[in-house]
């Protein structure tokens, strides 16, 4: 078997709307067609997609809550790493910095789920 391309993650989350409002307007992920029958949202960036499905289930804790980023997670790079963690302030997201000391931080969606930034 060869592996020849990364497709897309799918992400559970319980309000569609708080989702699509994270992923969509405070992340700026472009939003693209979906034509399946269930509940979600997908997004792409740079050929690769996030695929939201609406769960009933209630959000867990996570697993390791001291270190973020020892979590299952999703990571973007920015082109300024300032610039997003400021964004994500002002829009009340929590933030973690990496505590490996290079330019990264992570952040959680509506649903606790973790998404990685880091500087490219």
């Amino acid at each position: 078997m060869q592996i020849t391309q990364c497709r897309h993650a799918a992400i559970l989350v319980s309000d569609l709307e708080q989702a699509e409002h994270f992923y969509g307007t405070v992340l700026g992920l472009p939003k693209v067609e979906r034509t399946l029958r269930f509940p979600g949202a997908w997004y792409e960036v740079d050929g690769f997609q996030i695929h939201l499905m609406t769960t009933d289930a209630q959000p867990t804790a996570l697993p390791n809550p001291e270190k973020w980023g020892r979590n299952r997670h999703v990571a973007f790079s920015v082109a300024n790493l300032e610039a997003a963690k400021a964004h994500l302030l002002a829009h009340n997201c929590p933030i973690q910095m990496s505590a490996s000391g290079r330019a990264a931080l992570f952040t959680q969606d509506p649903d606790g789920n973790v998404i990685e930034l880091s500087e490219a």
